[in-house]
């Protein structure tokens, strides 16, 4: 197909032509942040005393009515395409608050990363994060990792942008399952208090002693040791190497010893792909699947998952896309009023 410059001239005047049939109230994807938001809120009002940030997370909270009103407010003035989905986009940015908000969670619980540790060395006799990373140690496959691992954002934005672009019919249930997953992924994390490879080996001693000394004994339980501590192992790979540089500012900057069980990194990019999959030329499938296959092998190479984690996000990916798909067209049936609001 040919794109000329009144085709590119008529893309944009159908983002910003004002929607004669706008949207009424809020968009499911809103409600899943909001109810989310809500519970969670329940939990910091009823845990909050033992809590380090309790009034910052409430805040953030109030942030998020705050953004969705006033986009809401937005869209209202203009209904379009356009505002449609800045409201859509703020849903996605709390992503950087809910994330490591279950850190203020799980935290207050003891930690359960010696029953995986140990569970690790039964099931395959060795750490598979420590042998990975040990086994392919060259630039080509640490950048080539990392890369994998870096592009997790990327896949996100692309599926995103994708059903943005070329099907925006579909952009709202699309967007509804991804985000509604990321919620089921993090209500599992803020009751299961486990950190990782990377925070649990530093823990335990390694580097210093091996971590097969270690293991001998049985992986130690350490209780409540990461209410305090956020110590992390260096990354295995080439310092230099750009990606690896990458990864380790993303980490650097939001990085929490939560969320390794089961692998959301693994969990949310399979569920990106079976919506790939769904397009119609299956372009975005394959452009994606290369970047699928070093991000779920780099959740351990790097160290931030055991195989169990990645393995158990690849197999609980398909019920959160369930669960995500069938709630929402259940909310969307034509019995129920907002299924005649709008076009967007």
């Amino acid at each position: 197909m040919v794109v000329t410059g009144a085709k590119v001239k008529e893309f944009f005047v159908a983002q910003f032509r004002r929607d004669s049939n706008p949207f009424r109230g809020l968009f499911l994807v809103e409600y899943a942040s909001w109810i989310y938001g809500l519970i969670t809120c329940i939990l910091v009002v009823i845990l909050g005393k033992n809590m380090n940030h309790p009034y910052d997370m409430i805040e953030s909270r109030f942030m998020l009515v705050g953004g969705t009103a006033l986009l809401l407010w937005l869209y209202k003035i203009y209904p379009c395409r356009f505002t449609g989905f800045l409201r859509i986009l703020l849903q996605f940015m709390m992503l950087i608050f809910w994330y490591p908000e279950t850190y203020e969670f799980n935290r207050l619980f003891e930690n359960k990363d010696h029953l995986f540790a140990n569970l690790e060395q039964t099931l395959f006799g060795c750490q598979p994060a420590i042998e990975f990373s040990k086994l392919l140690s060259s630039k080509f496959w640490s950048e080539a990792f990392n890369l994998g691992y870096w592009s997790y954002y990327l896949m996100i934005v692309g599926v995103v942008f994708y059903q943005y672009l070329f099907n925006p019919k579909k952009i709202q249930r699309v967007c509804f399952v991804i985000l509604t997953s990321f919620f089921l992924y993090y209500f599992v994390y803020i009751f299961l208090p486990v950190a990782g490879p990377q925070f649990y080996y530093l823990a335990v001693g390694y580097p210093d002693k091996e971590i097969y000394d270690i293991a001998q004994n049985g992986f130690p339980a350490i209780g409540d040791y990461f209410y305090h501590h956020t110590d992390i192992l260096p990354a295995p790979g080439d310092a230099d190497g750009f990606f690896f540089k990458r990864v380790a500012d993303a980490q650097a900057a939001g990085e929490r010893p939560t969320a390794a069980f089961p692998s959301s990194h693994v969990g949310i990019s399979t569920i990106l792909m079976i919506i790939a999959w769904g397009t119609r030329k299956k372009l975005l499938f394959f452009g994606l699947l290369p970047f699928y296959v070093l991000l779920c092998c780099a959740t351990v190479y790097i160290q931030a998952h055991y195989l169990i984690d990645a393995i158990a996000g690849f197999i609980t990916s398909f019920g959160a896309f369930y669960i995500s798909n069938t709630l929402f067209h259940c909310l969307t049936d034509k019995a129920l009023p907002w299924r005649r609001k709008g076009s967007f």
